[in-house]
């Protein structure tokens, strides 16, 4: 009885044993065949990376994050393998306007009038409503110049991810060194020729920056900013840049302080599109910055929104005060011409600007 008992024991022992053997040996061949595919991933990783196209600035642009959105990844590591700041001759240098608008561009007629006559000199690169259908005829200088959009808020991030989204695609051009921010509210307040030598013969870039106390200055910093931000780097300015190809590849390579707006300033009063690029213009490259907008705005009258203009405030002498009716400095030098643009110019402006422009701004 002992003798068959032992039996039984040890046949048990055998079974347990062969099923964990077998169980150890389907571990190991799946172990072996997932490290063999994982490596031959990172390989052909590896092998497609070494094909790419890079330059000096392919180490700035960010790596993958969850919380920025796929398709503007894409946009900014197709930006890697074609942004380059080579220096170009003069005259092929372009301008690029881009025009930030909640629809339609209504003013449009007149900016057909400044660009007249200056094909080469500049590019336009539109960022509407997503799904708008913006349609100009062939002939316009607006045709074709609209670029893949998402929805934007006032007062939100996503009008900082939009901005850049537009100097990304005006950075695959590059011929492109100078990048201008506008609105569909904005107009020209001097010619073609004027504008294009002012931004490309300037020493500094045009990012308004400056330390405001009260709750719509330091009143909008957050703690939750350091130790990255401290309160006294913390600015304010205008969202209406003029900028170089060097600060416009910052600008889309920054990482740090662009996550850091993006998880930090989307509650309360921290209005992103007024304190990220002042702040961090005002931390890295205050040094080629002139702290002033090339686009004179009304906020004579308080609030939130500037004072619009519709059509009787449209006047020869309102023009005449916008071009020359401030001082400033300008390499190095005083000058009154300080403002290059205006805005919030209404639609039902447009028949007098029209009619003042030839006279005024001196348009072709």
């Amino acid at each position: 009885m002992k003798v068959l008992s032992s039996l039984i024991h040890l046949r048990a022992i055998i079974i347990h044993f062969l099923f964990f053997a077998s169980v150890l040996s389907v571990g190991i061949i799946i172990f072996f065949h997932v490290s063999t595919s994982n490596h031959q991933s990172v390989i052909s990783d590896e092998a497609s990376t070494e094909n790419m196209p890079v330059n000096e600035y392919s180490d700035k642009f960010p790596p993958q994050h969850k919380d920025v959105d796929e398709n503007d990844q894409v946009l900014l590591w197709r930006r890697r393998a074609s942004v380059n700041i080579n220096v170009v001759n003069s005259g092929e240098a372009k301008v690029a306007f881009m025009f930030l608008t909640r629809g339609s561009l209504p003013l449009a007629p007149l900016w057909e009038k400044f660009f007249k006559g200056n094909k080469g000199k500049y590019s336009i690169y539109v960022h509407t409503k997503p799904l708008f259908n913006l349609t100009f005829p062939q002939s316009s200088v607006f045709y074709g110049t609209s670029i893949p959009s998402k929805v934007v808020e006032w007062g939100k991030f996503n009008m900082v991810e939009a901005e850049r989204r537009l100097l990304g695609n005006a950075l695959m051009d590059p011929l492109n060194q100078y990048f201008v921010l506008l609105s569909e509210s904005c107009i020209p307040l001097f010619n073609f020729s004027t504008v294009h030598s002012y931004v490309l013969g300037s020493r500094t870039t045009f990012v308004e920056a400056y330390d405001l106390l009260g709750p719509t200055g330091q009143g909008r910093y957050s703690y939750r900013m350091r130790p990255l931000i401290k309160l006294d780097q913390w600015r304010k300015g205008s969202q209406w840049f003029a900028m170089d190809r060097h600060l416009a590849i910052e600008v889309i390579s920054d990482d740090i302080y662009f996550q850091k707006f993006m998880r930090k300033c989307k509650i309360g009063s921290c209005y992103a599109d007024e304190h990220y690029l002042p702040t961090f213009v005002n931390i890295r490259f205050a040094d080629s910055n002139s702290n002033r907008s090339l686009t004179w705005v009304d906020w004579s009258r308080g609030g939130h929104h500037p004072a619009s203009f519709y059509r009787t405030r449209v006047t020869i002498e309102l023009l005449k005060k916008l071009r020359n009716g401030s001082t400033c400095e300008y390499n190095g030098k005083t000058t009154n011409v300080c403002f290059l643009f205006a805005r919030k110019f209404l639609p039902n402006s447009l028949d007098r600007l029209l009619r003042f422009a030839p006279k005024i701004m001196h348009f072709d």
